[in-house]
Order: structure tokens, then C-alpha cells, then sequence
């Protein structure tokens, strides 16, 4: 045996390996990617999630901020008392507890309003979908996205493909940046649902000027995160659009994909999505 020969038997044996992996990928994690990225109220329906809700949102974290709600009345009575010995200008107690009522009202509805808002979320993503499906005859997923990939950009069905070749970096160039998507889309999901539970505080804070700023900051979180799920079919619809022979385009749409949180935290602020990104964050913590 030669060293042609030998040379051929090793590549063949990485690209069987490889097509192995890529397809076992293509089977199993998109679908997920779809699931985590378009998503709606059953992200806090969960068995976990309402463990932390309580029953019906009248226990667990509801119960804090009721506490809460208490010690503020408590600390505008003794002001009050307070203000009258030393002719302090507070709030009038009509005004005061209108708003407290308001407040305790937002507070022990508040999942309810998340919910909603997951829902109308979940509504306009879906008709984002629904209207370039009609246009283009295709899903907008990504499922539909990868079998595009594989079918009419990369290869044919009947074909098998060489990653020593350029067609093989160009998959496989997709699939790892369709990971990473996949972890920082799982990234999006679990901080949504951290927001989600911390909306009684973030609404509660809105009860006093000094502590407003948490409102903003979590708002602006929560909306940075739920409008990614509204630019990412449209930029599917894009790459669907692209054309099936320009392999460039097509992968610097899947990088479009990986960078939308890095564009809408420009335009929104918010939080960060990018997994690479904070696990670096991460380790360059414990240096020196």
C-alpha cells in the first residue's frame, strides 16, 4: 500500500466519521433549536417553573413581594406619624394607598401579564412565519433551514460530501455556528425565565423614584430577549431568499443568526446571549 492509497483510506475514514456526527446533529438538535427559540407561555407552565409560582402564582415569590408591599405601608405610616412632628411634606395617605393598591394589584397579576405577553410574542413570530411561508412555499424554521443546507446548497441527497473540500468547510463552518446558536438560544431561554420570575420585583420597583432604575434595566432585559424571536425568521426568510448556487451568502446569513443578540443589545441595550462570549467572561474572572 502507498502512501496515496493510505492518504485516501484515512480521508475517506474522516469524512464517514464526520457525515456520521453531522447527520446525527442535523437530526436531533435542530428541532430543539426550533422549540427554544420560538417560544411561548408554556416556558413558565413547566413543573419546575411552577414549583417557584406556587399555586396559581399565590405562593412562592408572590407571597415575597406582598411582604414587601406590607413593610412599605408599615415604613409610610411611621413617616407619616414622623412628618407630622416635624412639618415634613410626604405624600397624601389617599394618593398613597390608591398607588399601593395599583401596586399590589400589578404585583399579584403580574405572571398573568407575562403570559400574555409571551403569547402576543409567540403570535407575531408566528405570522412573521406564516407570511413567508405563503411567499416562499418553505417552513421558516430551522429544521427547514438545515435541510436547504444540505439538499440544495451543499449537496444532493444522493451525494456524499468531502470536508477536505470547500463544500465541506462550508458545512461544516454551519453546523458548528448552528451549535452555537443552539447554546446561546438555550442561554436566551433559561434568562427569560429568570426575568419572567423576577417581574413581581421588577413591576414592585416602579412603587418609588429612587429604585425605578431596576424597571428599566429589567424591561429593557425582557424586551431585548423577546425581540429576537421577531428578527430571526425574517432573517431565514432572507437566507431562503439568497438563492440556492451563492454558498457565501448563505453562510454569512447563518452568521447573522449568531450575532442578532449583539445587534439588538446595540439598538436596545439588554442582556447578553452569546454563550463563547460569557463563558470567556467566565474564566477570565478567575485570573490574576
Amino acid at each position: 500500500m502507498n502512501q496515496e492509497e493510505t492518504v485516501s483510506i484515512i480521508i475517506k475514514a474522516i469524512n464517514s466519521i464526520l457525515s456520521s456526527l453531522f447527520s446525527s446533529i442535523d437530526v436531533n438538535i435542530y428541532e430543539k433549536l426550533d422549540s427554544i427559540t420560538f417560544i411561548d407561555s408554556s416556558i413558565i407552565n413547566s413543573s419546575s417553573i411552577q414549583k417557584l409560582l406556587g399555586n396559581n402564582g399565590k405562593t412562592g415569590l408572590i407571597y415575597l413581594c406582598d411582604a414587601m408591599l406590607l413593610g412599605i405601608f408599615i415604613f409610610y405610616i411611621v413617616k407619616y406619624f414622623y412628618s407630622n412632628i416635624v412639618d415634613y411634606n410626604i405624600e397624601k395617605p389617599v394618593q398613597f394607598i390608591f398607588k399601593l393598591f395599583c401596586f399590589a394589584l400589578l404585583v399579584n397579576f403580574s405572571y398573568f401579564f407575562m403570559e400574555q405577553l409571551l403569547n402576543l410574542t409567540f403570535l407575531l413570530s408566528s405570522s412573521i412565519q406564516a407570511i413567508g411561508k405563503e411567499i416562499l412555499h418553505l417552513d421558516i424554521s430551522f429544521s427547514q433551514l438545515i435541510t436547504v443546507l444540505n439538499k440544495k446548497v451543499l449537496y444532493s441527497s444522493n451525494e456524499s460530501i468531502n470536508f477536505f473540500s470547500f463544500d465541506g468547510f462550508i458545512k461544516s463552518f454551519s453546523t458548528f455556528g448552528l451549535i452555537d446558536l443552539l447554546l446561546n438560544y438555550s442561554l436566551r431561554y433559561v434568562l427569560i425565565q429568570v426575568i419572567i420570575l423576577l417581574s413581581p420585583f421588577g413591576i414592585l420597583s416602579l412603587i418609588s423614584s429612587s429604585t425605578s432604575w431596576l424597571f428599566k434595566a429589567w424591561f429593557k432585559s425582557l424586551f431585548s430577549l423577546l425581540s429576537i424571536q421577531f428578527f430571526v425568521p425574517i432573517v431565514i426568510i432572507v437566507i431562503f431568499c439568497i438563492g440556492n448556487d451563492n454558498q457565501i451568502l448563505f453562510v454569512c446569513g447563518i452568521y447573522i443568526l449568531t450575532k442578532i443578540n449583539s445587534y439588538v443589545r446595540e439598538m436596545f441595550g439588554g442582556l447578553s446571549t452569546e454563550f463563547s462570549g460569557n463563558v470567556s467572561n467566565v474564566f477570565s474572572f478567575f485570573k490574576k
